[in-house]
């Protein structure tokens, strides 16, 4: 496929992110338009809104006028989600149809380009306060027909590759992009719509090839909404607060959640992670998977050792990261175990030609 074509499937893939992660208040005339000519094409009349500041507000509230069997817990069988999801997958058949086999090549670019890092991006930014505001059960797939991932499928297939879709067509599908791009997630119920604004602030990293992003901040949380509520992210990890703003050692060792203690750490610094929480060196020798730099072995607790090393690849920012893994506490040699983390005996491993 033509670079000028990738090109311009990357950049409408930016934009739909841009939307996405849109700090902005919520349009809501726009989103209220949007979300009730829905309800009107499954043949409910428009409902009444609900306007909360977070997820967390929404799922810890129950509207006026909501029914029993319409509580958050049983969201799975909410007649008007279910209807919802049912028009959308009514859309994509219909949609799909107009593509014809010669423009293929190009949809199967445009999900590489747009559609997959797109889903990628928006589960690893805008799901994870979701998930967390649930505080419990979370399935992903109940909210899917609202993510961007698969409008903006349709909008470059259009742009880019030229399918003509009908009038209908594109009225129902501005209909959902509207209500994408106008306000933040929401829960329909039969009689009452609950909405949520957008985040006040959203920080995130790239960390994809096709440019997706994840939640990562260093001096406070990744992710806030107007009335306080927020959410810590350490490079797409979600973590509790000390973790970025106070990694403490003895808070490090009582922590139980490997991947908590392993941000903690990173946070801190191995080297001074090491150092103040005087591990012992067990041994050290150069790593013949990373020409230059050398691998060392400390004693940990909770009867494990961390193999400290360099990373092959050259970050983003251009340096090289320097990074521990856990190890078991029977190795004694650390090629033995930078070995071991790649399921290789000492000398398989001396035999790389570099590691990444």
């Amino acid at each position: 496929m033509s670079d000028p074509v990738q090109r311009e499937a990357a950049t409408i893939r930016e934009q739909w992110l841009g939307q996405a992660l849109s700090t902005l208040p919520a349009d809501r005339p726009a989103a209220e338009a949007a979300i009730s000519a829905l309800y009107r094409l499954i043949g409910l009349p428009p409902p009444r809104f609900r306007w909360v500041a977070s997820p967390a507000a929404a799922l810890t509230t129950v509207p006026p006028g909501a029914r029993a069997r319409e509580s958050v817990e049983r969201m799975a069988a909410w007649p008007a989600r279910g209807r919802l999801e049912a028009l959308v997958r009514e859309l994509f058949r219909e949609l799909d149809a107009r593509i014809r086999p010669a423009r293929q090549p190009i949809d199967r670019l445009i999900h590489h380009q747009v559609q997959f890092p797109l889903n990628r991006s928006i589960s690893a930014t805008l799901v994870p306060p979701l998930r967390a505001a649930h505080n419990g059960p979370f399935h992903e797939s109940l909210y899917w027909h609202q993510h961007i991932a698969w409008i903006a499928r349709y909008d470059a297939l259009r742009q880019v590759a030229g399918v003509a879709f009908t009038g209908p067509q594109l009225e129902r599908l501005g209909l959902w992009a509207a209500a994408a791009v106008s306000c933040g997630w929401w829960w329909p119920r039969e009689s009452v719509c609950v909405v949520s604004e957008r985040p006040v602030a959203v920080h995130t990293e790239v960390w994809g090839d096709a440019g997706e992003v994840r939640l990562h901040r260093t001096d406070g949380p990744a992710v806030r909404y107007a009335d306080g509520w927020d959410l810590h992210s350490w490079h797409g990890t979600q973590v509790p607060p000390w973790v970025i703003t106070d990694p403490d050692v003895r808070r490090i060792a009582d922590e139980a959640n490997v991947e908590v203690r392993r941000c903690a750490i990173e946070r801190l610094g191995w080297t001074t992670y090491i150092e103040r929480a005087g591990l012992r060196l067990v041994a050290s020798a150069p790593d013949p998977g990373n020409p230059g730099s050398e691998l060392r072995l400390y004693d940990m607790r909770r009867g494990t050792r961390v193999l400290l090393a360099v990373n092959g690849s050259v970050e983003r920012d251009g340096r090289r990261r320097r990074y521990g893994l856990t190890v078991p506490a029977f190795l004694d040699d650390p090629i033995d175990a930078a070995g071991w983390t790649y399921g290789l005996s000492a000398a398989q491993y001396s035999r790389l030609l570099r590691r990444t």
